[in-house]
């Protein structure tokens, strides 16, 4: 979903607005064949868990976090010293993000973004994987943004799923918002698709019921298989 997308649906109503007020009910992502997701909203909203702690220690600044929502990653990050910038479609996230003290910017992915090819880290976490329902378009876009030296750190679906869908969100006050693509993606899809685009999974860990990949460019001097950036 483009931004001009989201402004065309950006009313009180929209499930993803209502979301990043805190205190709110869940929000599901909901398929075309019927199937509801829950959407991890309270994570949003709270202090970094024991699993999101485990991307953290993995950054190295600076970093973007794509999807940033409420930024509560980079937010953490810039308490603990390390240059963090949010990149958000949702007015709204931009606004909490830097009303909590994060930075952020109103802007897709694949619109221009400050210090392109000079990001040590760039963070797709929450299923952000899953952003315009293309993930080839979206690593390599990604892998862009990177610096040389620089690494994606991925959440990937705990479930081994290669799956490109059409979804919407829907509250429990049964508010709907507009389709979008999505997609849902495991680590084996991961691994295809980073040999695809010449990446190296340099690091793989799991938390709980997450998942999560480190990727570097080929041939970088991030990668090192088995050794995860620190």
């Amino acid at each position: 979903m483009t931004t001009d997308e989201y402004d065309l649906h950006s009313a009180d109503e929209d499930p993803y607005a209502l979301a990043l007020q805190p205190g709110r009910g869940p929000v599901y992502l909901c398929m075309a064949d019927g199937r509801r997701i829950r959407m991890p909203v309270h994570r949003w909203h709270e202090r970094p868990t024991v699993a999101d702690r485990t991307v953290l220690e993995r950054c190295v600044g600076p970093v973007l976090d794509i999807g940033c929502g409420p930024g509560r990653l980079c937010r953490e990050l810039l308490s603990r010293g390390v240059f963090a910038l949010g990149v958000d479609i949702a007015p709204r996230a931009v606004a909490l993000t830097t009303a909590l003290g994060g930075l952020a910017l109103r802007r897709s992915v694949f619109d221009r973004l400050p210090a392109e090819r000079g990001w040590q880290t760039l963070l797709l976490i929450d299923g952000n994987i899953g952003i315009g329902g293309d993930p080839h378009s979206l690593l390599h876009r990604c892998s862009g943004l990177i610096a040389p030296s620089g690494h994606l750190v991925i959440e990937v679906d705990p479930q081994d799923v290669d799956e490109l869908c059409i979804a919407r969100l829907e509250n429990l006050q049964g508010h709907t918002g507009p389709s979008f693509r999505w997609a849902r993606l495991g680590r084996r899809a991961l691994r295809r698709l980073a040999e695809d685009l010449a990446l190296s999974i340099t690091d793989q860990w799991s938390s709980g019921h997450r998942r999560f990949a480190a990727l570097a460019r080929r041939g970088s001097s991030s990668d090192h298989p088995g050794r995860g950036p620190r």
